[in-house]
């Protein structure tokens, strides 16, 4: 596939919050990490982390690819969404290294900007094998 063919699909299932698509960019045993120490494999763990995609609307994903070799590739990302949900906010704002703003119960929820790299290893017949991210996150101003 190569990271760039994995990233207009990226794009296209966060845009499109398609966890299924989401799962389909790896192999039946890849891996994902959302954090260096969290990590997803297979279908039905990576189609129930990206079922968080639901919990956002507006979303509009940007990235660049950087130098990269067939079997491995690096991007840089940037995405915006606004969040949905009160679920999707404690979410956040439980994550550790969350940049989320002081909200009181009633507030509206923000719009969030996340920014990160990512590196994907392919597997020989194009499918990511390994995939990693690191992100921070932060609340836009209004």
């Amino acid at each position: 596939m190569g990271i760039q063919a994995f990233m207009q699909s990226y794009q296209r299932v966060w845009e499109g919050q398609d966890s299924p698509g989401f799962a389909a960019l790896f192999m039946p045993d890849g891996r994902y990490f959302n954090t260096p120490f969290q990590m997803q494999t297979g279908p039905d763990q990576l189609i129930s982390y990206w079922d968080r995609i639901l919990l956002q609307r507006d979303i509009s994903l940007r990235y660049n690819v950087l130098p990269n070799k067939p079997d491995v590739g690096i991007a840089q990302w940037n995405v915006t969404y606004q969040v949905a949900s009160e679920e999707l906010f404690q979410i956040w704002a439980t994550s550790t290294g969350t940049g989320l703003p002081d909200r009181k119960p009633g507030d509206p929820l923000p719009r969030m900007e996340l920014d990160g790299t990512l590196m994907a290893q392919f597997h020989a017949s194009g499918l990511a094998q390994e995939v990693r991210i690191w992100w921070h996150s932060r609340a836009q101003a209004t």
